[in-house]
């Protein structure tokens, strides 16, 4: 039967984003420089759904900024993100603005740890890169903003405003308080160092069961130097967060007082056409390096700030974090290096008066633009000094130390270079013995058998980004952290290690295992130093071994079970570009 059906082919067409606003005018129709496509564009029918959402011909004149919220109610860092959210929400509609709030993916690194989750950590960030960026520009947001609640968050949110170039900001969830336990503060460190030792007999496991009950009273991020709020103090001393912004607690009524503050934030941003990439200079790159140095902070900013210059287009490399590792103090005793909290820095005035204390010192340069509209120095002008009674912050002429735990290595272990953080050793070069593993669990149950002895240089491999999505082995260090073998021993390995961590820990190795990597070559037994400050990590095999091994090396048999494992080895560089997406390198 014949039909009479006709079709009829239209040229496909091909729509750009507006990626600029117009210039030379600063009425309402330029802020909404981006929205205005879709509330007053060719395709009318669209606002359809707009009326439907509650809104009138006069909102459709208004900038629409995108909300992002890492949604996970099963994690404390993230259970309040929704109320913080509907917070910034009300703040935009009070600046005149309309505000969307939008999900994204959340993985809680603490909960997965050791576990088959812990491989979905590092491809949450880039996931949450992509979400923000596809959510934004889709539906053609005006600006964004992100909030930091867990330690990937922050990071995927910074590499989205980045890529976009859109205006935004980002501003953290806020720390956890610490618990109680026998009248002293204890935290997730206390947890793990307490379960590493209650493993070995050193303290009884009803004692570590009872830390591990009251170390995590509420809401809020892990509460010391780790990765969360090394990136949030990193986001301060970058200018994409505001003020003090890293470390009101999550439970402050300061923190929704801060949510109050945003949409007028936001407003000026698009107001004055402040993007990311004027904020994100080199000088940001290196402002954030030298606070991570000073805090005694997490080595996974160091794979973050990385992932951001890749974006945001800037050449900041290892190479230029290595000098600044040298040359900056630890200036701060939080936790794991001491015993000090971000609430511990709130009581004592905040963000504000450290980095005021290290732009004072010389570690940080004031001139950069922040998303306030000014410059870091002019941000931090009234901050006060550190109080004269507080042991949290040290005097410039009286640091921890005279150079950053996190240190820079290169060499024939590590190409392309490995991070390590020594918090826990007095000695800047170590010489060992490697013991080689292919997982968490196995290193610790050597330690619990007593086969790990003080020399050793455990070598952890075929967990890189290509090979597994570079999970924390928090497990693994923190077995390494009982008074048999803490500074006595050292880990190298191709993945990440949480911040909680300490002790001699060399991450990122470059290139991984799973490619080919000199580290897939090492046997049991390979002697293996490194020299901190000289910068070098060394293999002490001969080269003709070396080719001979890796003649005889075949990669393991290796497929990804996880959809989103494969998709992220994929795409993903190596720890030297901070593992961003290949086309993004």
């Amino acid at each position: 039967m014949a039909s009479d059906v006709r079709l009829v082919c239209r040229p496909l067409v091909h729509y750009t984003a507006v990626r600029e606003p117009t210039k030379g005018t600063h009425g309402m129709n330029n802020l909404n420089w981006n929205s205005r496509n879709l509330t007053r564009g060719w395709q009318r029918g669209v606002t359809a759904f707009f009326y439907g959402l509650g809104m009138t011909e006069k909102d459709f004149d208004k900038p629409q900024i995108g909300i992002g919220v890492p949604l996970l109610e099963g994690n404390l860092c993230n259970v309040h993100a929704y109320e913080l959210a509907r917070e910034v929400k009300e703040s935009c509609q009070s600046a005149g603005l309309v505000g969307f709030p939008f999900g994204v993916p959340g993985v809680s690194d603490n909960i997965t740890q050791g576990m088959e989750g812990g491989n979905a950590s590092l491809p949450s960030r880039n996931m949450i890169a992509n979400a923000a960026e596809c959510v934004v520009s889709a539906h053609s947001y005006d600006a964004l903003v992100g909030l930091h609640n867990c330690d990937k968050n922050g990071p995927g949110f910074a590499m989205a405003l980045a890529r976009l170039n859109y205006p935004g900001l980002i501003l953290s969830g806020g720390s956890i308080h610490p618990g109680q336990y026998k009248d002293r503060d204890v935290t997730i460190l206390d947890v793990y160092d307490s379960q590493a030792a209650a493993s070995v007999g050193a303290i009884e496991q009803e004692e570590a069961d009872e830390i591990l009950r009251v170390a995590c009273p509420g809401p809020g991020g892990c509460g010391i130097a780790a990765s969360f709020n090394t990136w949030g103090i990193a986001l301060e001393a970058m200018g994409l967060s505001p003020p003090q912004s890293s470390s009101i607690p999550a439970i402050d009524p300061e923190k929704t007082e801060e949510c109050g503050r945003t949409g007028a934030l936001v407003k000026n941003l698009l107001r004055e056409e402040i993007r990311p990439r004027d904020i994100l200079t080199k000088t940001a790159f290196r402002n954030a390096a030298a606070a991570i140095a000073a805090i005694g902070g997490s080595t996974n900013g160091m794979l973050h700030l990385l992932a951001l210059a890749r974006e945001a287009k800037v050449d900041f490399t290892l190479s230029d974090i290595q000098p600044i590792m040298r040359e900056t103090p630890v200036l701060c005793s939080f936790a794991p290096r001491g015993p000090g909290t971000m609430v511990d820095l709130h009581r004592i005035g905040g963000a504000s008066v450290l980095l005021k204390h290290l732009l004072e010192a010389g570690v940080l340069d004031g001139g950069g633009m922040t998303v306030t509209g000014s410059t870091l120095a002019e941000n931090l002008a009234d901050a006060p000094s550190p109080p004269a009674d507080q042991e949290l912050i040290a005097p410039v002429d009286a640091p921890f130390k005279t150079f950053a735990d996190i240190q820079i290595c290169f060499g024939n272990l590590a190409p392309d270079g490995m991070v390590f953080k020594v918090s826990s050793m007095e000695e800047t070069s170590f010489r060992g013995r490697a013991a080689c593993f292919d997982d968490s669990k196995s290193v610790v149950e050597a330690v619990e058998d007593g086969r790990i002895g003080p020399g050793t240089v455990i070598v952890l491999r075929y967990l890189g980004p290509q090979a597994s999505g570079m999970p924390e082995v928090l497990v693994a260090s923190a077995a390494l952290s009982v008074p048999k073998l803490d500074g006595k021993v050292a880990l190298v390995s191709d993945t990440r290690v949480s911040g909680v961590s300490h002790g001699a820990i060399g991450v990122h190795c470059a290139p991984e295992a799973l490619v080919g990597g000199p580290i897939a070559l090492v046997e049991d037994g390979d002697e293996i130093s490194f020299e901190l400050l000289e910068g070098n990590i060394t293999l002490h095999v001969s080269d003709e071994d070396l080719a001979t091994r890796r003649q005889a090396w075949t990669p393991p048999a290796h497929e990804h079970t996880r959809g989103y494992l494969a998709d992220f080895a994929a795409t993903v560089s190596q720890a030297d570009s901070g593992c961003v997406s290949h086309w993004v390198s």
